[in-house]
Order: structure tokens, then sequence, then C-alpha cells
């Protein structure tokens, strides 16, 4: 499972088309001063502050060490086996080394790999110009942990010649003329090969060293202060642009997620799990090849002036569809973001009347920091504009309410006031910290917007807001939670630390060290179990096709486990029991064998199983073809 994590980070890691990770030039020099420093801060923080406590041991380092690996090359088709064995007999010294502040061990797997990628380099262009049978019966990995490295020379010829292969097909896919594509990939490996040589060893390290903080747990990471320069400005562009966010998934931008009301959301034809071949601006600019790009000059490609069109070749995650689109670049309004309520009448009350059922979206748990800090009576926060819905459906007298958090991320404390809306008082999460204390937060706020029955709708994809809401209510029983199945368990908070305040506290401040992202605490539901790993699993699952796709902490490698703490002290208000859920379930099994949609979803979630348990994808084409013209569509594999 070491590939998956690199597989789903959003940012951080560089994946090239040929298994090159984060490229850094071709002879970097011998670490300096400066490069002890931070790895030795690096490494203080994770042993000093990191949630688990867990000493720089063997077991961490053999985990860095496999990590880095994977990051470098994660198809395995740069190192051969013979390298790796002798990368491995090291393992056990990292740790030692790294205590050091000693770096050198990076460098050296690096140029071992700048060795390899150069004497591949005639091999490539020899398979580009070969004939390539795509009637052939053939198969390829389906994904890097299925790989294995090459053993000898036509070992490594193979596996090139299959991807060579893929990488044709999948152009082939967008409608890309052979003569075409031939020349889009020759372009695509040397740009490649060019990035390796104008990058700095600085990204080197940087990898190395996230590397090494993933071992600890997959969202602890070092930030180099060019990385942190990016990430800045991410956050204030992070409402401009087409309104989907992207991650490197072996070699190629792939979309994560689709933000409501921005562009593509609009626009319905991009989709989570597309892959993107090409970008080219306006109604008629140029297609870029964008096989193999780092994400960050992707995304600056596909970003453009408000107003303006951009153009995407691309691909679905399996390979067996391609499209062109055009979307118009336009800045997220703020409104897409807001809570709202509507009332739907359905069904009929043993008096004849029709049910009211009030439905409140939460797409986002935002509040307004500055308003908060000045302590301004009204400003801005979901859990106010959910009070404010509470009350006019009140008054309009609905009998049930339905809460939607499918969508939620922001700040930790809005969840917790949104569950106050609910509860008179009480605890509504715990965190524990690394020294073992349990802090609990909750709602203070004697009374509640609503007593009547209450619906909390979550998903898989739903993480840390969402599942204290969830969780919470769940424990106190206060409401009947729904969704497609355990939600996606990420129940750790991190902090981004400066390191140079760290390297050197009590001295003037050295600049441009980085920061470290250290996860410090463990959060906890109201009963004392973790969100963490298990997230929250609903009282009712109704199935949905998105669900294929999410990717859930379980997932990822070395991720903090789940465990428990002692229940915080709340009454359990027995709204929801288990006669209603076993009533509910019996429903939910007439409806999975009368409803046609539902028999589309378990039919789509049945194939995706097949297919994710392959250890190969067909590159076949005309299989391909033929499963087109059936109308077949499967998910693809993580």
């Amino acid at each position: 499972m070491v590939a998956r994590s690199c597989r789903f980070a959003a940012v951080s890691v560089l994946v090239v088309a040929w298994g090159l990770c984060t490229a850094v030039q071709a002879d970097p020099d011998d670490p300096d001063r400066r490069t002890q420093q931070i790895t030795s801060g690096v490494v203080s923080l994770l042993a000093k502050e990191h949630l688990s406590q867990r000493p720089l041991d063997d077991e961490i380092s053999m985990r860095c060490l496999r990590t880095f690996l994977d990051r470098l090359d994660p198809w395995k088709l740069t190192f051969s086996q013979s390298d790796v064995d002798g990368f491995m007999r090291q393992q056990n010294n990292l740790d030692d080394q790294l205590r050091q502040g000693d770096a050198r061990f990076a460098f050296a797997v690096f140029k071992t790999l700048v060795k390899r990628i150069k004497g591949q380099a005639g091999l490539r262009d020899e398979l580009l110009a070969g004939e390539h049978d795509f009637s052939l019966d053939e198969q390829t990995v389906a994904e890097p942990d299925s790989a294995r490295y090459a053993r000898d020379e036509s070992h490594c010829r193979e596996k090139w010649r299959q991807r060579v292969k893929y990488d044709l097909l999948l152009l082939k896919a967008v409608g890309i003329e052979p003569s075409e594509a031939l020349k889009r990939l020759t372009a695509r490996y040397r740009r490649i090969a060019d990035e390796v040589r104008r990058t700095d060893d600085e990204e080197l390290l940087e990898m190395y060293l996230t590397s090494l903080a993933a071992a600890y747990d997959p969202h602890s990471a070092y930030l180099s202060e060019e990385t942190m320069s990016q990430f800045r400005t991410t956050i204030t562009l992070d409402r401009e642009g087409i309104g989907a966010g992207l991650a490197n998934e072996n070699g190629y931008a792939v979309v994560r997620w689709i933000i409501r009301g921005g562009a593509a959301d609009e626009n319905g034809r991009l989709a989570v799990g597309d892959k993107i071949l090409g970008v080219g601006q306006g109604a008629s600019g140029e297609i870029e090849d964008v096989g193999g790009m780092k994400l960050i000059q992707v995304v600056a490609l596909i970003r453009g002036k408000r107003g303006t069109a951009v153009r995407m070749e691309v691909v679905a995650a399996d390979g067996r569809q391609g499209k062109t689109l055009t979307i118009m670049w336009r800045r997220i309004e703020l409104k897409h973001k807001q809570v709202t309520g509507k009332i739907h009448q359905t069904g009929r009350k043993p008096d004849g009347k029709p049910c009211k059922i009030g439905v409140i979206d939460v797409p986002d748990f935002y509040m307004d920091m500055n308003g908060a800090r000045q302590k301004q009576a009204d400003y801005k926060c979901a859990s106010r504009d959910v009070r404010n819905i509470l009350e006019d459906f009140g008054k309009k007298e609905v009998d049930a309410v339905v809460l939607d958090v499918r969508h939620g991320s922001g700040s930790l404390t809005e969840p917790i006031k949104i569950v106050g809306l609910f509860i008179d008082r009480g605890p509504v999460v715990q965190a524990k910290s690394a020294d073992g204390k349990v802090q609990s937060y909750g709602d203070e706020d004697p009374g509640t917007a609503w007593d009547g029955p209450l619906v909390v709708l979550t998903a898989r994809s739903n993480s840390m807001c969402s599942e204290i809401l969830a969780g919470a209510l769940q424990d106190y029983r206060r409401g009947l939670v729904v969704g497609d199945g355990p939600t996606h368990g990420k129940g750790t908070v991190q902090s981004l630390m400066d390191l140079a305040a760290y390297v050197s506290p009590g001295q003037r401040p050295r600049p441009g060290l980085g920061a470290v992202k250290i996860t410090l605490q463990q959060l906890y539901r109201p009963g004392g179990d973790s969100t963490q790993y298990r997230g929250v699993l609903p009282d009712v699952i109704l199935p949905s096709s998105p669900a294929v796709f999410a990717v859930r902490e379980a997932d990822l490698d070395y991720a903090m486990p789940f465990d428990r703490v002692k229940s915080a002290e709340f009454e359990r208000l027995e709204e929801v029991d288990d006669e209603v859920r076993r009533l509910l379930k019996e429903s939910l099994a007439r409806r999975r064998r009368e409803a046609t949609y539902l028999q589309e979803v378990l039919a789509i979630t049945a194939d995706y199983v097949l297919l994710d348990q392959s250890s190969a994808l067909s590159e076949n084409e005309c299989r391909i073809a033929r499963d087109w013209a059936m109308g077949r569509t499967r998910p693809p594999p993580r």
C-alpha cells in the first residue's frame, strides 16, 4: 500500500511520467550547513512534537526509505532490483544519519536515478518510434503497488514497452492521431528530462524529509520555503479558476474534487477521476501536452484571465473515454459556499396533510475570522446561518429537518456550534495531545433551535468538520445519520511550525528554512471513539456511485490508528433507537430490489470492486472499443 499515499498527495509530491516523483538537478551539490540545519530541525520536531511520540528508530527509517523510493520511481520503471537491494542495505542506518543532520543518502540515491534515466533515453526513443499492435490481448500493471523492479535489461525493455504503449493509448482515447501522439509523447519525455536538469537540490531534500515525516503519518510533511510561498499564493487564489481540485496520480493531473458553484460544476462535463492530458487557452489556442508535468505548472496553464476560456483534453481514469471540453475561467462567488434552506412537501401525514421536510445544505463550515476576533455581534458564520434557517423552519411548521453536510469543510469551531443548535448543552468533540491529556469542547449555551426529527446526510469523502458533527449527533442519538458508507476518517489535527524559529530558539531567526506540517492532536467523539481511521459509520447506508472513487484515511500509508479515550459525561437523548434503524434498513432493502437507479449504482460498485482487485489493465484497443459500444462504464482503479 506504500504507493497509494504517494498517488493521492495533492501537494508537495511531483510525479513525472516515467516514475520520477520530484525532479532535481542532475548533479546536486553535497549537502551544506543549511541542509544539515533543516534536516536536524525536522528530525527534532517530529520526535518531540508529533502526536505519536514515536522515536526515530529502524522502523521509521525503513518506512522513510520505502516511501522515498516509491516517490522517486512509483511505477518501478527506472531503478533495477539490484539498485534497490543496495539501497535497502542502508535502511537501518538512516535514522542514525538523520539524527546527525546527514541527508547525503538521498543525494546518492538520486544520482543513481539520474544515471538510469540517462541510460534509458535511447530505449524510450526507440520504443516510441516502433510499432505497437493495440489489437493484441495484452495487459499492463494497474497500479504501482503491483509493479516490480526490472530483474535485467530484457525485463526493463518489456516494462518500458508497456508503458509507452499505455501512454499512446491514452492519447488515442481523446482522438489524437498516431503521428501527433508520437510527437507529443516524444516532447513530453524530453521536457521531463529538461526539468531534471533545471531544478535544484532543495526539492530533493524536501521530498526526502517529507518521506521521513510521512513515515509518522500521511499528513505530516516538510515544506521548503518555495513550497511555502506557493502555498500562500494558493490560499490567496483558492476562490479563482475553474473550481476543481487536482492531484498528481502516477504522472497525470487528476481531478480529485469539483467545487460546488464553480465553473467546472456548472459546465458539468468534467468529472472526478478524469485525467487531464492537455491544456490550451481560448477557443483556438494550441493545446499543450501536460502529461508528466509538475502539478503547479498544470494549474498555471489552467489559470487564465477572468472571463476567458480554457480548453482541456481529458480522459476517464480507466482510459476508455476521451473528450475535449471548454470551461470559462471565473471567480467562485462566496454565495455558493453559503448555507441554504429549502422546504419540500412529500408524502402524507395521518391527518392527510403533506409532510414538510426542511433541508439545510451546509457546503462549507465558514467563519469570518476577523469579525470573530473583533467580537462583532453579527460576523458571518455557518452556525449563525443554520440557526436563522431553523428559526424560519419553525415558523413555517416543518415536520422534520435534513442537515446535509456531505461537502462541508472549514473552521473546526462551526460544527461544534451547529451541534449545539440541536442539543441543550454538552460535549461535542474531545482532543488528545501528545502528552496524553484530553480536552473536551462543546456547547455551553442552554436551549435548542430545533428539537424535532433530524436526519444528517454524510458522504465517504467527508472528513474533520462533517465527522465531528455527525459523530456527536449520532452519539447523542439526536439524529439519524444517512450516508453512502463510512466517512473519510481523518481525525487528526495538524499545525504548521516555522522551522527557523525552532532551529534557532532565542537567537536571531534564520529565514528561508521552510516549515514542518506536523500532527499534534487526535479527535474523539463524545462517547470516546476516535473519528480517526474508521470515520463515522451511518445508521443507514444509501449507495451512491461517487462513493467508489472516495479515498479514505485507511487507504493511506502509516495512518494513525483508531483508538478510544474515556467517554465524556453527557445525556443520550434516545431519539433514534434500534427499531427505527431496523425499519429503515428493511425499507432500503426493498428499494434496492425495486429501484432501477439503485441497481445501476450497485452494479457500478461491484464492477469497480472487481477492477480494483485486478492487478492489470487491458491494452487491447478492440476490447475497449467493444466496451464503449456496449455503453459499459467502469470506474477506474485506485
